[in-house]
């Protein structure tokens, strides 16, 4: 069995520090793996082989993560000279010439990255079936959903490919992913992680960057690696007050904690993940900490209109924003039907009609906010619904809403911290009876991630998820 595979990105760094392992090997066990198990689960969609072993061979910045193989998501996360589809037929042949600042300080921090990972178009639904791309495939069962949009990223590391890879979260992107695949995802506060030089705020702040990982100091550690204001940021979160992973084992106190297993807008919860959410309150509670249930005063069927109307006027941006990059114009017949028909949808309200969106944002923020007041964290089901069949999320053309409609149902959760801009971190604690992980979702006040990081760590410890392997994986192929 590959002895790199399973371990964290931690761990191998500190092979290499420790000159037991050079980079280019750590790198060609990597997409060794990346090659074996690829054509089962599509999650690296393109390559980038020749440009990690020039890397790994030559001199590396010294940083945290000096040699260790890393993925990014096709969106978002432009390389120079590489190709960035977003998921989408229209940019199948685009390549930026620059890096993004997240990109740089990645390489900053010594990560290889070996290639792009497979993504929904322009990341619009929690799963990862792109026409352009094809469907991500989960290692814990090849026939469901991956989750999305940072699909490709989770299954890559859940299977064993690479320790950590990057993900970007609008409505809950990182830590559906991170369910679906049982993983670590946590999407950092508001403006903790920079999204230039191509935007400093997207669709009102929905939008943040950051990683999934198979291990909370991995989480943690990157953060700290990649965190902080960038020039021209319009807004940046408060400073920690030390490094993330001085938080990963401290002690956490004793937590007032407050849950629910109902969804603000009355979906149906499946048992399985009220199960995950309940031996979550068992597990706090058998640690000390304060438990109660309650929830926040939020207006789901609200949010979800309001969040639409958001949601819409981006998908209206990217499709435009992409034609003004490339010098082309759109078409319907170039994009999937549900984002067509949701840049329509976008286009067609007005300016005032997005400022009453942007103005409830406000408002459900404050309403939180006031809530997180008496309690340190809030303790939800990540989605709704175990990990869904492939397919679940399909648009035909003659109903090109249906699935945005039906991801309404799946992840009725996540998307409340993308509004307040609140981190929040989904925990693989649980799988059910069928071997598919549960997750739970963790969400802390504005700018705090150091106390989901103390709590996750404690977790962690009591209930670890490092031994699990999924179905198709570098351990299960290996065997």
């Amino acid at each position: 069995m590959d002895d790199f595979a399973f371990l964290d990105a931690t761990a191998q760094a500190d092979l290499v520090r420790r000159k037991q392992v050079k980079p280019i090997e750590l790198v060609d066990a990597a997409i060794e793996r990346i090659e074996r198990l690829n054509p089962a689960l599509n999650a690296v969609v393109t390559p980038m082989y020749d440009i990690a072993r020039g890397a790994a061979s030559s001199p590396l910045p010294d940083g945290p993560f000096t040699g260790v193989p890393f993925l990014l998501k096709d969106l978002s996360a432009p390389y120079a000279g590489v190709r960035l589809t977003s998921g989408s037929a229209f940019l199948k042949d685009y390549v930026p010439h620059y890096d993004s600042e997240l990109v740089a300080r990645y390489k900053r921090a010594g990560l290889v990255i070996l290639g792009k990972t497979n993504t929904p178009e322009f990341g619009l639904v929690p799963t990862t079936e792109s026409v352009l791309l094809g469907p991500a495939r989960n290692p814990w069962d090849t026939e469901r959903s991956t989750g999305g949009s940072s699909g490709g990223s989770a299954a890559a590391v859940a299977a064993g490919m690479v320790p950590a890879a990057h993900g970007g979260d609008g409505g809950g992107s990182i830590r559906i992913p991170a369910s679906c695949c049982g993983l670590v995802g946590l999407k950092p506060t508001r403006g903790r992680n920079p999204l230039g030089p191509d935007m400093g705020d997207v669709m009102n702040g929905l939008v943040a960057q950051h990683v999934l990982t198979r291990s909370v100091r991995d989480c943690a550690a990157l953060l700290d690696a990649t965190s902080g204001p960038d020039i021209g940021d319009p807004y940046w979160a408060p400073p920690p007050e030390r490094p993330f992973l001085q938080e990963v084992g401290a002690n956490p106190g004793r937590l007032r904690i407050a849950f629910t297993t109902q969804a603000p807008t009355g979906v149906t919860v499946h048992p399985d993940c009220v199960a995950a959410v309940k031996e979550a309150v068992a597990l706090c509670e058998e640690l000390g900490h304060e438990v109660v249930e309650a929830s926040p005063p939020v207006n789901g069927p609200m949010m979800v209109q309001m969040f639409t109307i958001v949601w819409s006027a981006g998908a209206a941006l990217s499709v435009d924003g992409m034609a003004l990059l490339t010098r082309r114009t759109p078409a319907p017949d170039q994009f999937e039907p549900l984002t067509w028909a949701l840049a329509q949808i976008g286009r067609a309200n007005s300016a005032p009609t997005y400022l009453t969106a942007v103005a409830f944002f406000q408002m459900m923020s404050r309403h939180v906010a006031r809530f997180m007041v008496d309690h340190d964290v809030w303790l939800t089901p990540t989605v709704a619904e175990p990990p869904v069949p492939l397919g679940t999320f399909d648009s035909p053309p003659d109903d090109p809403m249906k699935g945005f409609t039906r991801a309404g149902e799946f992840v009725p959760f996540t998307p409340i911290c993308n509004v307040t801009g609140q981190p929040a971190v989904s925990l693989p604690l649980h799988w059910n009876s069928e071997g598919l992980p549960v997750g739970t979702h963790f969400v802390g006040r504005f700018g705090d991630e150091a106390t989901l990081f103390r709590l996750a760590a404690q977790l962690e410890q009591a209930r670890p998820w490092a031994g699990r392997r999924p179905p198709v994986s570098a351990a299960a192929v290996s065997a």
